[in-house]
């Protein structure tokens, strides 16, 4: 702890905006109750973060104040940042600790969160707030130097990945979990090094027992990442044999300038990804889903892209209300023009619908003209608004497949 505090004010000294996302409230109050083993219990679980979330801020704060350095603390649940308003106050005052030259420590109100709310796991929250932050840099600590292909543990032959320009070019198995007392592994990580360069922001995993090595990390990368950064939107899938050139080159260049080993995703050029896109995609949860068919797919993802009519609707899965968020799945018609279900949905974007899923499914495959006399009132022609549609920049795999498949 006391070598990470110390890396972090040297990183903060040399101009360097910092924000700190620290899990452990769990962990803490097991020690401190001299509880063995972590409890399945929500409850007990919460119990255990009311009594350690003190007791590691409290920690925090004397090592940063040791140094000169002003902290403060940030609880959020997903429920803080439900609304965009919400949203951008979270933002802003975490803005405005960065212009006061305080190091915000943010963690996951693990008290009263509940797996509607929860964000899941550290590594999730910690991207989200990167994206929020329009952070450069978003350093994820492990137990490990970087990326390996496969457990090195276990596997003997598992290698290492050091540069990594597109996430769908990755082929590694992250099967092992994480400690005892931890929500995540190498896994969560990959996901929130997708959310965050999804949003701009380059991704390092490094080690995280020797984190004074962050400072010779960021200086290399900020002299490496604007050429690469400028480059990756056009960077094909590559192959295994191009994704090995890539590491076998990178690694050479980190050994001739002594950098010590790391993993880096490079970010995706700035506003790539708008801020309420990024907001859509990863700050809500997905209350259910409405299934589109391939007309409306092509008329709400183009460039020019539209809004979500009735009239592409093949139906609704789950229930939510208006204006919650739901995922936007492609799905396909039947021989008479229905939805097949057989044929699978594909997850393709998010956004929040102007209706719910009980109107929806009243109205699907309608034109908007006739959204009022099924309804008996109608607050919108679009099911949902482009202004409140967001797709990802780098699609499934999957859906990737399926639209090669069918010739979309």
């Amino acid at each position: 702890m006391s070598l990470l505090v110390e890396t972090l004010v040297k990183l903060r000294r040399q101009g360097h905006r910092i924000v700190f996302v620290s899990s452990g409230a769990i962990a803490v109050g097991m020690r401190k109750l001299k509880i063995v083993s972590k409890p399945k219990k929500l409850a007990a679980k919460q119990a255990l973060a009311a009594v350690g979330q003190g007791e590691l801020i409290a920690m925090w704060d004397e090592l940063f104040s040791h140094l000169d350095q002003t902290t403060a603390q940030i609880l959020l649940t997903r429920n803080d940042i439900m609304d965009f308003s919400q949203f951008k106050n979270a933002e802003n005052t975490l803005r405005e600790l960065l212009d006061m030259d305080i190091i915000p420590i943010v963690n996951e109100n693990d008290t009263i969160s509940t797996q509607e709310i929860k964000f899941g796991d550290n590594d999730t929250l910690s991207a989200i707030t990167a994206g929020m932050c329009n952070a450069d840099f978003l350093f994820l600590l492990t137990d490990v130097d970087c990326l390996y292909t496969d457990n090195p543990r276990t596997n003997p032959d598992a290698k290492p990945v050091f540069l990594v320009k597109n996430m769908n070019s990755l082929d590694v198995n992250t099967k092992s979990s994480g400690s005892s007392v931890g929500t995540g592994g190498m896994k969560t990580k990959l996901i929130a090094a997708d959310l965050a360069t999804n949003a701009g922001v380059t991704t390092i995993i490094c080690n995280s027992k020797q984190p004074q090595s962050m400072l010779n990390i960021v200086k290399y990368s900020c002299k490496e990442d604007e050429d690469l950064r400028e480059s990756v939107v056009t960077v094909p899938l590559e192959s295994p044999e191009q994704f090995a050139q890539t590491n076998e080159a990178e690694i050479t260049k980190m050994k001739e300038k002594h950098i010590p080993l790391h993993t880096r995703f490079i970010g995706q050029p700035r506003n790539t990804v708008k801020n309420k896109q990024f907001w859509l995609l990863h700050g809500l949860k997905a209350h259910g889903a409405i299934i589109v068919d391939t007309g409306c797919f092509r008329a709400i993802t183009r460039r020019n892209r539209a809004g979500l009519l009735p009239a592409g609707v093949l139906g609704v899965q789950g229930n939510f209300h208006q204006m919650e968020c739901v995922e936007i799945r492609l799905g396909f018609r039947n021989s008479k023009g229905g939805w097949d279900p057989s044929k699978g949905t594909f997850l393709f974007g998010k956004g929040r619908s102007n209706y719910s899923s009980a109107e929806i499914d009243r109205v699907k495959g309608l034109h908007s003209c006739d959204l009022g006399s099924q309804l008996e009132y109608s607050d919108s022609e679009y099911i949902v608004h482009r202004d409140n549609l967001a797709f990802p920049i780098h699609p499934d795999q999957e859906l990737t497949d399926a639209l090669e498949k069918m010739k979309i």
